[in-house]
């Protein structure tokens, strides 16, 4: 019998998961994120804590988060019935910036689809991104 709860897929396969600070909730964002979409959580977590020593996440408007104390939220990550969404909150100062752009004029994001992505290319993104000044919107980070 399984202790596990089951979550709620919301639109689009997006997990919903309670806003919650720290690595457990995120773990449990990316254990449910449906089908192939669960493995590219797992490879983009991995790569975040490798590239950002003592990286600081969160779950909020059903999303993974991640920042620097100091600098601010720097990722965030979004399920999408066809692929992963990662934006960077300060993509449009990282070379080169990710080709995805709306309304902020800060945030660019890559959209990640089931033949996978360039694992070196997302680590510098990564790498690029935690250095800088992030987003300091829901809390003091």
């Amino acid at each position: 019998m399984s202790t596990t709860p089951t979550v709620r897929l919301l639109s689009g396969g997006n997990p919903q998961i309670a806003k919650a600070d720290g690595d457990a909730p995120v773990q449990a964002y990316i254990a449910a994120m449906p089908e192939w979409k669960s493995h590219v959580g797992r490879r983009l977590d991995e790569i975040i804590e490798r590239e950002v020593p003592g990286v600081r996440k969160a779950v909020r408007w059903n999303s993974p988060w991640y920042g620097v104390e100091g600098r601010g939220w720097f990722l965030s990550t979004h399920v999408f019935a066809r692929y992963v969404k990662v934006t960077f909150l300060n993509g449009a100062s990282i070379d080169p910036e990710p080709s995805g752009s709306g309304k902020d004029p800060d945030a660019r994001w890559h959209n990640i689809h089931e033949d996978g992505f360039d694992e070196d290319r997302m680590a510098d993104w990564v790498r690029q991104s935690a250095a800088l000044d992030g987003w300091h919107g829901f809390d003091t980070l």
